[in-house]
């Protein structure tokens, strides 16, 4: 019996998602607990509770679709959170190290939009209504999110900018 090659991907991209996901759920607390800003950790808080979210919401697209969803490890996240690390350990200004960790909260923010909207167009070509409306809900999720990043970013950049350093 042949495989749509479209559901494969479809699984394996859902796969890498929650892997993606769960890495995140590790990640958060440990970001919202180095910044410095109040908003920031609060907002890291926040999204850690909404990645909860994300996780049940794969967790019943694969219940709908009787697979699970282990299998997979998302390298790309794996790389995301470690460039967050290594900022962390770097051990810059409090305004520097809150203006890198949106920058690198955005780019994980970007990373789960891209890889939403694509589980989301596969879903509507495979006919997969509950999981598009789920995928939808996820994906604007982390699109509100990065606007909150943005608006964040504008008085945190201000104030990285108008720190100096000795050299």
């Amino acid at each position: 019996m042949k495989e749509n090659l479209l559901r494969k991907l479809y699984v394996d991209e859902l796969k890498d998602l929650y892997s993606a996901e769960n890495q995140l759920l590790k990640a958060l607390p440990e970001m919202a607990k180095a910044a410095t800003a109040r908003k920031l950790k609060m907002g890291f808080t926040a999204h850690w509770k909404q990645t909860k979210q994300h996780v049940a919401r794969l967790e019943r697209i694969f219940k709908g679709m009787k697979e699970g969803p282990h299998g997979k490890h998302c390298s790309g996240m794996e790389g995301l959170i470690k460039e967050g690390s290594e900022l962390i350990t770097e051990n810059p200004s409090p305004e520097e190290l809150d203006a890198g960790l949106i920058a690198a909260a955005q780019h994980v923010e970007h990373y789960e939009m891209a890889g939403y909207g694509c589980v989301r167009s596969y879903a509507r070509l495979l006919k997969e209504k509950q999981a598009v409306a789920l995928l939808t809900q996820t994906y604007n999720e982390e699109k509100e999110t990065d606007k909150k990043l943005t608006l964040l970013s504008k008085d945190i950049n201000v104030e990285a900018m108008d720190t100096e350093e000795e050299v």
